[in-house]
């Protein structure tokens, strides 16, 4: 039984549920699972939970993303990506570097977003993409994310790099399809790659090949990251024996660090055991999530 995170490189053209199966396959594992969905028609870091680690998945999909993304201006699709219907087209032209620069502060910050009707938010149960295929008119909330980093690294004319960092739930798709309203001339996602996920790199991933090679080496625990580093932004508490005991039966501790959100909790021998929250009703620390020693 093996538990930690792999730091997978996704291809194009795979689901995020297809690479989840092929680690699995390959594992001769059940208990396996991805942090953040990841597009189909888009490539890079996804991370593939494996044994106890599938149960920090929700604090590793709630953190923040990087991304290259290549947007072409003047073709509007009704995916907001190059697999989708054209709708309109447009002459690009006058359509200038400065032009683009001038306009990325608008897209900076806390801001709400209109995510794409093509996408997999469910609306009563089901996705929103299935019902806009079945016909249905529907009208999707937008949403407050926030975009820390928008840098212009190429312009080539209608083609558009931008290095980009923001909170999940942002969808590049609906900045892409924004900057092109904005600028008056329409414009789509035509590539992406995800370059982080929380504290993980694209420089630091595995292709589905090379864990492959791992595996027939016997040699794929190398790949295998410890769960607590997904929550290294979280604070740490080390607790001396008799509180690691209340931890691992799940009762609460008291602890001198300073209240938090939230806090990774090793025991006297620096092994990672849980995951607490601060309750200030009793000015107590609460495990949340408790883990066997093993992890």
């Amino acid at each position: 039984m093996m538990d930690g995170i792999l730091i997978i490189n996704k291809a194009i053209g795979m689901t995020s549920h297809d690479v989840v199966a092929r680690v699995r396959t390959l594992l001769k594992q059940k208990r396996v699972g991805h942090a953040g969905t990841l597009d189909p028609a888009a490539s890079g870091v996804l991370p593939i939970c494996v044994g106890q680690a599938t149960r920090i998945a929700e604090y590793l999909s709630e953190s923040g993303k990087a991304y290259e993304a290549e947007i072409t201006f003047g073709v509007v699709t009704d995916t907001y990506d190059a697999e989708g219907t054209v709708l309109r087209t447009a002459v690009v032209s006058d359509l200038s570097r400065e032009k683009i620069a001038a306009a990325l502060p608008h897209f900076l910050g806390e801001q709400m977003q209109l995510p794409p009707r093509y996408s997999a938010i469910k609306i009563q149960g089901q996705p929103a993409y299935k019902r806009v295929r079945a016909g249905e008119e529907i009208t999707l909330a937008a949403r407050p994310v926030t975009i820390t980093r928008l840098d212009l690294l190429d312009w080539q004319s209608p083609r558009l790099k931008l290095a980009i960092e923001c909170s999940k739930g942002t969808y590049i798709r609906s900045l892409a399809h924004d900057l092109g309203e904005f600028l008056g001339c329409g414009a789509h996602l035509s590539a992406l790659t995800r370059t982080r996920s929380g504290p993980f790199t694209l420089a630091e991933s595995l292709t589905l090949e090379q864990l492959a090679a791992l595996q027939e080496q016997g040699q794929i625990a190398r790949a295998l990251v410890p769960a607590d580093r997904a929550l290294a932004h979280y604070p740490a508490l080390i607790l001396d024996a008799v509180n690691s005991e209340r931890v691992l039966h799940g009762n609460p501790f008291h602890s001198p660090m300073p209240p938090t959100e939230l806090a990774r909790v090793y025991d006297n021998k620096g092994i990672f055991i849980a995951i607490a929250s601060w309750d200030s009703e009793h000015a107590l620390w609460q495990p949340r999530k408790v883990f066997h020693a093993q992890m």
